[in-house]
Parts: structure tokens; sequence; C-alpha cells
């Protein structure tokens, strides 16, 4: 008997869009964080910006950066070098102009930050360069560990300043809407002051980030839902290798405990990996031990907790003079559990860190949806390939960002009040008196994709999750949610369903995807992207197809 198809509503929110109050603008974008700033600020040089935040403004993934931005400055680096170290990276999944673009970009990037009012930290008055796993040279600009939190104050005080961007807080946006021509004309959003209203733009850039908050153990805060990846992909967007999700090797995992993420910086400055006997046992894994390339001290670190049976290891700090002050962030924070740096080994295990793959883009952020782009972490640009070299996301934030926000401006339309009615049919509403528990639903979804679509995955594991998954979504992503938490939660199912059906399509490794069935990288027959296009089911619902993209070089829009 043929397993049930997947299917996935057009929209979340039964509305008649002729009763919703609108609110117009050149561009819209959505996201607030290093990319979205970025585009909203480019944008509101060409006319009048709408900027909508989930939460607060400040409340995006690049608050929690706390490593730097990669920008070739030292005296013996160079942009050709930087694209070097990141297409070895991307395992031969970049697009090498869309590489070369962004490392020739990040010596203007940073100084425009810093003309904003950023403050990196400074050596004998010229920038501190420190070195990360994957890059040859000393090339990361930071600010202490806490460079995103400082990053993010001088974008929102440069956005606030500008005078055509308006700011939409605490604004939960639930799904594009398209003209009749097919162009995208802006979003359906809802908040708690207004309820209902939309946003007609005469382009959209979506920069909402990643989905890392489908995993239990993630470094992601709690708005990291996939909400952007899930309603371009219902709004008819194609999305792209989307099975290469990085772990962040090093997130704090003490019982009570936020899962904060202790930076790559770290491990640069002399941190050393022990297991609970006290082995440093990356030596005996990479010839560059710590500072090997994320997915390899993920896995690193994930077999040695099967082989000891522990549910982490240890990071050892006490061979770094000073510690505390270099790493206050951390400092603070493993002393309200009684852990002092000089003194005590850290308890850490890998977590969901960073989505590689994303929505299709050409290198302005076109996707294949006219009048919508994208950029940053929700975004497929071509530049991460395969897997993420670190400290390049806020780069490309700041440089693609900037493109993508020029490009919307440039290409958009005069904005109009969509006509669509995004009611969908057949779509069902409690009947019985035992109502959803989203909570529980949640928990076990994040706790499914950890065991088996995690740093390591096997073909009977992904089945296995695909049905599972399948079967939840049968009852939940059916029926009619009334607000922000039922939202989020078909947003989860959905990116959580186009993963797995990514992670069972590449059978072979590749980058931060590692099957143990399949463990070889197989150039002759993977070295192409994967494809999850929407496929019309019937009126109103939607089923991903998989598709072959192209080869790395020829990356384009229909």
């Amino acid at each position: 008997m043929p397993e049930p198809e997947l299917l996935i509503p057009r929209s979340l929110a039964d509305v008649d869009l002729r009763r919703v109050p609108v609110l117009f603008s050149d561009v819209l974008v959505i996201g607030s964080g290093v990319a979205g700033i970025s585009a909203a600020v480019e944008a509101a040089e060409r006319g009048a910006v709408a900027l909508v935040a989930k939460g607060d403004l400040s409340k995006t993934n690049t608050e929690f950066a706390q490593g730097g931005v990669a920008a070739p400055l030292g005296p013996d680096d160079s942009p050709d070098r930087h694209a070097e170290d990141t297409l070895a990276a991307g395992a031969g999944l970049c697009e090498e102009a869309v590489v070369r673009r962004v490392t020739a970009g990040a010596g203007e990037a940073i100084e425009r930050l810093r003309s904003w009012g950023t403050r990196f930290d400074e050596s004998d008055g010229r920038l501190a360069l420190s070195r990360e796993g994957g890059h040859a040279r000393p090339r990361i600009v930071h600010a202490g560990d806490r460079t995103g939190l400082e990053i993010e104050r001088a974008l929102i005080d440069r956005a606030r300043r500008t005078e055509r961007i308006e700011t939409h807080e605490r604004t939960f946006v639930l799904d594009l809407v398209r003209n009749g021509d097919g162009r995208c004309g802006g979003a359906l959003a809802w908040s708690e002051g207004t309820g209902f209203l939309l946003f007609a733009a005469g382009a959209t850039v979506l920069a909402t980030g990643g989905a890392g908050q489908v995993y239990r153990e993630t470094t992601n805060p709690e708005i990291a839902t996939g909400d952007g990846l899930a309603f371009a992909f219902r709004a008819g967007a194609r999305v792209r290798d989307l099975e290469f999700v990085q772990f962040h090797p090093t997130l704090l995992y003490i019982a009570g405990a936020a899962r904060v993420l202790i930076s790559e910086i770290v491990r640069g400055a002399g941190a050393v990996l022990r297991d609970r006997g006290g082995v440093a046992f990356m030596k005996e894994v990479h010839p560059d031990a710590e500072l090997a390339p994320r997915d390899v001290v993920s896995r690193a670190i994930q077999r040695r907790m099967v082989e000891t049976g522990d549910t982490h290891v240890l990071l050892d700090l006490r061979g770094i003079p000073g510690a505390s002050g270099r790493f206050p962030g951390l400092a603070a924070v493993c002393a309200d559990f009684d852990l002092d740096l000089a003194r005590d080994p850290i308890p850490v295990r890998p977590g969901a860190h960073y989505w590689v793959g994303g929505i299709a883009v050409d290198p302005d952020g076109r996707t294949d949806v006219p009048g919508l782009f994208a950029c940053g972490e929700v975004a497929s640009s071509g530049l991460h390939g395969a897997n993420r070299l670190g400290s390049n996301s806020l780069l490309e934030g700041l440089v693609l960002g900037r493109a993508a926000g020029a490009a919307a401006a440039e290409e958009r339309t005069a904005p109009k009040r969509p006509e669509a009615d995004l009611r969908v049919p057949g779509r069902r509403t409690p009947t019985s008196g035992t109502d959803l528990n989203e909570t529980d639903l949640l928990y076990s979804m994040k706790s499914l994709l950890g065991r088996l679509v995690g740093v390591e995955r096997t073909e009977e594991g992904l089945v296995e999750t695909r049905e599972m998954l399948r079967f939840w979504s049968r009852y939940a992503l059916t029926r009619s949610f009334a607000g922000p938490r039922g939202w989020e939660l078909a947003n989860m199912l959905t990116v959580a369903n186009l993963l797995t059906e990514s992670a069972l399509a590449r059978r072979e490794s590749r980058g931060v995807h590692f099957r143990e069935d399949h463990p070889a990288r197989d150039d002759a027959g993977w070295l192409r992207h994967f494809d999850l296009l929407p496929r019309s089911v019937r009126t109103g619902w939607l089923a991903p197809a998989v598709a072959a993209g192209p080869v790395p070089g020829r990356i384009a829009a229909d």
C-alpha cells in the first residue's frame, strides 16, 4: 500500500483579504537581523520600506552570533585566499562567482559597519583578527564574544535613524500573497494589537533566518522556527539543499541552562575538547584538532559521547591565561552555574546552528517567484555550498543583504492590494473535546529529528522520521490554528518534512550531511543541488516534489 502523500496547505489562516486593513510600501523586508536591516537600509535609498520583525528588532540570530565577521584584512591575506577556504569548506557545491563576490566585498562591509558605529576589538590601533576552524589565516573581526550583539546594536540604530524605514515589531507574518499576475504582492501578518493586517508592497525581501528550533538542542533563539522557509514554499518558491544543516560542536549543556553557543574563537584561543577521562581526542581525528571544520568536530564529539555513554564532552579552557577576561559573556553564564573557567572544564555537545540550504536565489537574491527576494540564512545563495565556513554568515548578510535590497527596490512595481483569497477548502477545525496538545507534539518532533536527522543519518532512520512526520502532519497541518503558537508548529512541521525529504534524496556524505549508510562523498553521481518544488495537488493544497537542481556554477532563477 503506497504511503499517504504529504499535503501542505497553501496558507495558514482562512482570511478574506478584502476585509483586512492594508499598509502600502515600495519594499517590504521581513526580518531584522544583519541581512534584513542591510537590505532595508539599501532599499530605503530608493523608496519607502516597511521592516517587519517577529519579535523586538534585536531578537534575531544575529544577536546570538558570538564569533565574528570573516574579512581578509591581514597583511598576508586576500579575498582570493578567503575564497579558496570557503570553496574548500563547501565540498564542491559553492557557486564560485558568488563566493568571490562576497569575499571581495568584505573590506567595504566592515568599513560600512564601523562608519555606523560598530565597535570592533583592536590591537595596536588596528583591527584584531582571530582564526577559526577552516580558515587558513586569522581573519575574524570581532567584538569580544558578543560580536553579533554589537553589530545588531549598530544596525538597529542605523535603521531607526533612516527616515524612509517604518518598523513593525512583534508582528507575525503568516503567508506571502500573490497578485493576479503571479507576482508576490506582500504578506499577510498578525499582531496582538491589530489582529490581521496586510502589507502590500512592490517587492518583498525575506530575511527571516533559519529553523534551528525544529531540534531540541540548538543555538538558535526561540523565534527561529523556519517561518520564512515554510511560507515561501507555500507561495511557490523552490527551496534548495535543505539536507545541509550545520551543527555547532560546542553548545553549553547543563540541565536547566539555556543552550548557549560557545564560540569557535574559544577553541582558536587554545581550549581543548576532552572526554570524561580527560583524554584530548581531537588530535587523533584531524590534523587541525579543535580547529578542524565544524562538521568534523561535531561528528567526533557525537561518536565520543556514544563510545563513553555520556550526554556530553568537556571543553577545557584552563590552559588559556585570563580566559574569564577574554570571554566575559561565557564566564558570566558559567558563573550562574558555579563554573569557573580557570578551574572547571565546561560540559558541551553539538546543537543545530545554521541552515546552509534555503530558498533558491540568484546572486542578487531573486527567487523564482516574481517580486520575491531572499537573503541571509533563509536563502541558498551559493556561498556556503554543503558546509558553511565559520563567520561567513554575518558577511553574507552584509554583502548579499545589501544586494537584495538594492535589486528589490530597483525592480519593484507599484504596490496594490492583492485580491487573493487565502481560505483553504477542506481545512478541519477541532470537533472533539480533546484539543491538540501542541507542546507535546513539538517536543516529540524535536526529539525525533535530533535522534534520526541529526549529526549522522541513515536510510532506516530517515524513513522512520518521514513516516512519523507524515502521520503528525495528517492531523496537524490540515487543521486551522488561531494564533502564533499553532502557526509556528505548522511551519516547523513543514520544514521538518522538507528537510527529511532532502536528506533521503542525497545518498552520499558531503559537507554537513553525513549518511552512515553512504559514508563516502560521490562526485560522479551527486555533485548537484537538490530542489524541492511545491506541486499543486488541488485548490489550496500542495505537495513537495524532489528535483535535481543545477550543478555548481550555473545558478539561475526560472
